[in-house]
Parts: C-alpha cells; sequence; structure tokens
C-alpha cells in the first residue's frame, strides 16, 4: 500500500428541494384549499474516523464527495424525501484544514470521532404554509436552500507514543526493525526510507508506539532532502528519541543539525521530551566512544549509548522510553479527569 499524508478534497452538501404549489381537487369538496408540501432536506458532508486505516490513499483515487439533494414536495401535503448523507472514511490522527491549510476545521484523533463539514440545504415551504384568511389560495412556495460547496485539505499525522529523529543513516530504521515487528527497508545509503512507518514495541510487559521518519538534513526546513515535511507525524508524540550516529566524524554538529529543523520547524517539537542515543557503538573504539560521548553529552545533556546491529543498551533505551511514556499518559489522565464536589 502506498503512504499517502496529504490530500486536496472537494466536497459538497446537497441543496433543499423545493417546495409545492398544489391545491386540493375533490369531486366532492368545494374550495380546498392548497395541500403543497415541504421540500426534502439536502444531506450532509462528515469526516468520520474509522479503525484499520494509516493512510489518505483513497483520496488520491477520488477528490470529489457531492451529498444528494432533497426531493421537491408534492400534493396532498407530501413532504419530499431528505438527500442522502456522505461520509469520508479517514484515519485516526487526520486533521482536516481550510484551503489555504492554515485554519484547522477539525482534528480528528479517536475512532468513530465524527465531524460535519458542510451542512444539507433547508427544504422550502410548499403553498400550504402561505394561506392566511386574506390569501386563501396562496400561489407561491420557496425554493431551496443550496448546499454549501467547498475545499478542503486531509492531512495525516500519525499516532505514535515516541518518535524518531536523526540524520539519514543514523541507525532508526535499524532501531525500529529490532524492537518491534516492522519491517522497514534498512540498506548502508542515505534517505533509504522515504515515507514513516509505525512500530509496536514492548519492554517489561507494556507497549508503546514508535514511529520512524525520513532522515533530516541541514536545511530541510528550506525544502532540502526530502524536507521536513514528514515531522508532523511526531508532533502528537509523548517522547522523542534523537539517534547520532557514533561513527560520523561531528557528532556535535549532527545533533545541532537535527536541533536546528526541529527549531525552524516550531509546533513545539524542540520543546518536547527527547532523549539523545550515541548509535553504532560497535563500530568504533572505546577510546573514541568515551571522547564522542563526552562532546555530545556537553551540548545535549544525558547521552545513552546503543548499538541497533548489535542490540547492545536496547533494553536501556527502552526503558527510558516507556518512563517518559508512562509520565506523559498519567498527566493526560489527570487533565482529563473531572474534579470531584467540593467539601470543606
Amino acid at each position: 500500500m502506498k503512504f499517502l499524508d496529504l490530500a486536496k478534497v472537494y466536497i459538497r452538501s446537497g441543496g433543499g428541494g423545493g417546495g409545492a404549489v398544489s391545491f386540493r381537487r375533490e369531486k366532492y369538496i368545494e374550495y380546498g384549499g392548497p395541500d403543497g408540501g415541504d421540500g426534502g432536506r439536502g444531506g450532509d458532508v462528515w469526516a468520520e474516523a474509522v479503525d484499520g486505516l494509516n493512510t489518505l490513499i483513497d483520496f488520491r483515487y477520488q477528490q470529489h464527495f457531492f451529498a444528494k439533494n432533497g426531493q421537491p414536495g408534492m400534493g396532498k401535503q407530501r413532504t419530499g424525501k431528505d438527500g442522502a448523507d456522505i461520509v469520508l472514511r479517514v484515519p485516526v490522527g487526520t486533521e482536516i484544514l481550510e484551503e489555504d491549510q492554515e485554519g484547522v476545521i477539525a482534528d480528528i484523533t479517536e475512532v468513530g470521532q465524527r465531524v460535519c463539514l458542510a451542512r444539507g440545504g433547508n427544504g422550502g415551504f410548499g403553498n400550504l404554509h402561505f394561506k392566511s384568511s386574506t390569501n386563501q389560495a396562496p400561489r407561491r412556495a420557496n425554493p431551496g436552500q443550496e448546499g454549501v460547496e467547498r475545499t478542503i485539505w486531509l492531512r495525516l499525522k500519525l499516532i505514535a507514543d515516541v518518535g524518531l529523529l536523526g540524520l539519514p543513516n543514523a541507525g532508526k530504521s535499524t532501531f525500529l526493525a529490532a524492537t518491534s515487528n516492522a519491517r522497514p527497508k534498512i540498506a548502508d545509503y542515505p534517505f533509504t526510507t522515504l515515507h514513516p512507518n509505525l512500530g509496536v514495541v514492548g519492554v517489561d510487559n507494556a507497549e508503546f508506539v514508535v514511529a520512524d521518519i525520513p532522515g533530516l538534513i541541514e536545511g530541510a526546513h528550506e525544502g532540502r532532502g526530502l524536507g521536513d515535511q514528514f515531522l508532523g507525524h511526531v508532533e502528537r508524540c509523548a517522547a522523542l528519541l534523537h539517534l547520532v550516529d557514533g561513527t560520523a566524524e561531528d557528532v556535535v554538529e549532527d545533533y545541532q543539525t537535527i536541533i536546528h529543523e526541529l527549531e525552524e520547524y516550531g509546533g513545539g517539537l524542540a520543546s518536547k521530551p527527547r532523549i539523545t542515543v550515541l548509535n553504532k557503538i560497535d563500530a568504533i573504539s572505546a577510546e573514541d566512544l568515551a571522547e564522542r560521548q563526552a562532546a555530545l553529552e556537553a551540548v545535549a545533556g544525558p547521552v545513552l549509548l546503543m548499538s541497533g546491529v548489535a542490540r547492545t543498551g536496547v533494553v536501556d533505551v527502552l526503558r527510558r522510553l516507556r518512563a517518559q511514556v508512562d509520565a506523559d499518559r498519567a498527566a493526560e489522565m489527570a487533565e482529563t479527569e473531572e474534579p470531584g464536589p467540593w467539601r470543606p
């Protein structure tokens, strides 16, 4: 399945049916009077989060979604049928944006959550509504209200507990493959990962979701490399795991490159809890390892050591991540809990 995290969609709600102009015509009823029914209401356009989707690929093949119009009213006081709604089925974590991609219409974060994107038009009144003592045979009816037409953008931000950051070939995909059942592409050249991957990681009988995104390079916020278009997938994470290639010539410069890109991107990523790991320690000598760890700790604080290939130090990293994820979940539960009744 191809991965797609941004889609442009055209939607239109249904227009209301027009009211009817009709009069009662029965043989033995004199002056039957008006009996035109109202028009039916137009269908709405909804977005609903469903389980089992993790990409917006369906919206590459269909971009237009139009709800049905309401049927016109009829004689004998018959109301027209309402138009059928149309539902856009989107994955959890989808943001719905205005056409300018600035205003956020809705943020869908739970399975089953529904948002109305365009209301259908109301049906028009039939001539029965306009009957009065001075106008007992009205020959007017209201037309139905037109539907709403708009252009929106769907932007997917994956729901994950931990996001992986690092330069290309820092070992992010190797770490994900070593700790979960995910099987991302792994090779010895940069930009092996071209789209985000998710993996469920377990440690000490606890599980959390890790997101691997394509590597960043200097100038990613200006569109270099694959740019920063995938950083949105780690905005919802409780913690960031920053992997630094221990075999690099200057680990401090590599670290600062990623931090600079996070600051330029914004969205609060630079201030998120971050765990720094010096990776590929099995490929460098003990003397070089101590020197590079000390240099990195001088600018990044505590640094963990790990080798994704040899699986050295992986459990320690997972435990640190689990502690951060548990703390974030506890904070969220504390915020959502309603305060109890006041007591003296």
